[in-house]
């Protein structure tokens, strides 16, 4: 029994399934109302993204010698960013974009955090169909394990970003500053994974304590899962555990993914925290 007007957060999402629906619809025509190219937006910035990065980093600072299809390297990178980031970003905002409805009725708060998410995968779909097609024709042979992998790399990003982005929704009704701060976070997250350089440069050059925190860092792991399961089949087969391909990957990735996973579940548990302490002002703040 709970008194009417309150909800459990993210555990009652999935029973106002219709409304969320209809908040994802209602973002997904915002965003492109008076846009000539609308969806074909999702596929024009990675690709020009891709362009400018793989002639920067991969020709003329030639991170790119010796690695086979550093093409589908990097591009697997690269949308993995661009999905934390713009759930990050559109969680952050979520409640004051909402102000009207927040202030107006009742419903669940973090159906406006969680349709963000959604409305950021449906832009991630076309990038990932994309980067699919770019693998197929360099010769991807994905096995059941990275199937597996990709999952859990999107996986990995959205709770992280959803995590993040449920605290700074709170703060940011309160201080519009949050939005700043999660631009810096953006700017941060992407030289802190291994998007256009290689993991073990990393690995070589900082001490093995900050090594740790680099690994612990969800995002970084949700990137190399991509890696393993868009780039590595494309270089040819993994004839063993302890074979030279298996070098391609940070070692215990598996062990490593697996503390990305429960980093990001506490992210989303400490963001919730924080939204519903904060969830019973939005009303008045936005008033």
């Amino acid at each position: 029994m709970r008194a009417p007007g309150h909800s459990r957060g993210i555990v009652d999402i999935p029973k106002w399934w219709y409304l969320l629906d209809l908040l994802v619809k209602k973002e997904l025509r915002v965003r492109y109302r008076g846009s000539i190219l609308g969806m074909m937006w999702t596929y024009v910035k990675p690709v020009v993204q891709l362009t400018v990065f793989y002639f920067a980093a991969g020709k003329f600072m030639k991170m790119s010698d010796g690695m086979d299809n550093y093409v589908i390297y990097l591009f697997s990178g690269i949308i993995m960013i661009n999905l934390f980031n713009e759930i990050l970003m559109n969680v952050t905002t979520s409640i004051v974009a909402n102000a009207a409805l927040v202030g107006k009725i009742y419903l669940p708060r973090e159906l406006f955090p969680v349709s963000s998410v959604w409305v950021a995968l449906v832009h991630f779909f076309p990038q990932v169909v994309v980067l699919l097609v770019g693998a197929v024709v360099t010769g991807w042979r994905p096995g059941p394990l990275n199937i597996v992998a990709i999952m859990g790399g999107v996986l990995v990003v959205a709770l992280s970003a959803l995590g993040l982005g449920l605290a700074f929704a709170a703060w940011n009704v309160m201080f519009r500053d949050s939005q700043n701060f999660v631009e810096l976070i953006s700017m941060v997250v992407f030289w802190m994974s291994p998007v256009i350089y290689k993991w073990s440069m990393v690995n070589e050059a900082i001490p093995r304590w900050l090594w740790y925190v680099y690994m612990a860092n969800p995002v970084t792991i949700a990137v190399e899962l991509f890696h393993y399961g868009f780039w590595v089949p494309t270089t040819g087969p993994l004839t063993s555990a302890h074979g030279e391909m298996w070098t391609m990957m940070p070692n215990h990735w598996v062990y490593w993914s697996g503390i990305g996973l429960v980093v990001s579940l506490v992210l989303v548990a400490f963001g919730q925290a924080v939204f519903r302490k904060h969830e019973a002002v939005f009303a008045q703040e936005l008033g």
